[in-house]
């Protein structure tokens, strides 16, 4: 199995650009203005505009109004939604697009039962807890706490980076992964070369 790799927090066009050129399978960009990789609709038009065929575009939302969501839908066309906060399964699925569900992972919480809320989600994203942060903390979790049965596809996501993802894949066998900080220069702005050894690390994870 290929392990498939996304890149989020993407704020420019090159950057964008050069994630896919160099392998990404999707590109994610922030709709959470607290988020230091907040983007501007129209900007994240430009991305959607600027990328070649086959690469995915993904929206993050955290408890966002539904009418926030749909004005990105509307004006973006992102093929995919991400949920990053306490949405409900009914709140993710009245869009009528495809959408993958984001948890932070901590000890005690039954990651089998949270997913099959979602039942009809994409995908299942696992993220570390960090107490008042959402994401993009550049913190991992323990990936032993990851049940072998969980009934949607594993994304990992959570202070992954060109020196660690190899070994996470082997230990997860996760379906996709998902970096932010771990390619970054500065917050929401991409480093070619990390992007590219993040991208290579995890074609070498089953060699």
């Amino acid at each position: 199995m290929r392990t498939r790799i996304k890149i989020c927090g993407l704020t420019q066009v090159d950057n964008a650009l050069h994630a896919a050129q160099a392998g990404a399978d999707a590109i994610g960009m922030v709709f959470y203005p607290p988020s230091p990789r907040h983007v501007e609709t129209a900007q994240a038009r430009e991305i959607v505009r600027a990328l070649p065929a086959f690469v995915n575009t993904v929206a993050l939302f955290v408890d966002a109004d539904a009418a926030t969501v749909q004005s990105v839908i509307e004006h973006v066309r992102p093929a995919l939604l991400q949920f990053h906060g306490d949405e409900s399964a009914a709140y993710c699925r009245q869009f009528n697009l495809p959408y993958i569900k984001a948890v932070r992972v901590r000890p005690g919480l039954n990651l089998v039962q949270y997913a099959a809320c979602y039942d009809d989600a994409q995908g299942i994203l696992l993220d570390a807890f960090v107490p008042g942060a959402v994401g993009g903390t550049g913190r991992s979790f323990d990936w032993a706490l990851i049940p072998a049965d969980l009934p949607l596809p594993l994304i990992l996501s959570g202070g992954l980076d060109a020196k660690n993802v190899a070994a996470a894949i082997r230990q997860t066998r996760p379906w996709a992964v998902d970096v932010s900080s771990g390619v970054e220069a500065a917050k929401g702005v991409k480093d070619a070369t990390k992007v590219v050894q993040f991208i290579q690390e995890v074609s070498n994870a089953y060699r």
